[in-house]
């Protein structure tokens, strides 16, 4: 059965992508093999990160992909493949994956959803940076270390303090009213 994706050429998609303990460490406790693994993909299939965060178990990402490019499965294949080869192999595996070749790291799939328009660009990336806040990581998005949000705040598109109030309850961060 093949997957269905959306597929449109130099579009802005928002990702999901898990590992397969959702109970683990794994992406924090490695996160300079993960960014060296994305690194080294983008140099070679370009793409922009519009934003993104990192948390132990998984990570949300928002990537442009240049004009007339639309494979971005590729690219998480090539990033996945690259993360695990770096690391040793101590983790369980069950007979499907090994007869496969594959590791115990990762989900086989990830999320993902093709970004409409500027409302939906803006949601999404908001949506990222409160992430952490959301999986009761940090009190404050900003006192994550592996987000996007530090250089939208370099930037001056939000400042410090943004949606950090002591009673805020997450809604209009993908949360439902």
């Amino acid at each position: 059965m093949r997957y269905r994706r959306a597929h449109v050429p130099g579009a802005c998609y928002f990702f999901t992508v898990n590992v397969l303990d959702r109970n683990s460490t794994l992406l924090t406790d490695h996160i300079d093999v993960l960014k060296g693994s994305i690194r080294h993909v983008k140099q070679r299939h370009p793409f922009r990160i519009d934003a993104m965060v990192v948390l132990p178990e998984h990570l949300h990402a928002m990537w442009t992909l240049p004009d007339g490019d639309a494979d971005f499965s590729n690219r998480w294949r090539l990033i996945k493949s690259a993360f695990s080869r770096a690391l040793r192999k101590d983790e369980h595996s069950v007979a499907s994956r090994q007869s496969k070749g594959e590791r115990g790291i990762w989900q086989r799939r990830f999320w993902e959803h093709v970004i409409r328009d500027e409302d939906d660009f803006a949601n999404h990336v908001d949506y990222i940076h409160f992430n952490p806040v959301k999986h009761g990581h940090v009190n404050r998005p900003v006192d994550w270390p592996y987000s996007s949000i530090h250089k939208y705040i370099q930037e001056g598109v939000i400042g410090r303090e943004w949606a950090c109030v002591d009673d805020f309850d997450g809604v209009g961060f993908g949360e439902r009213e």
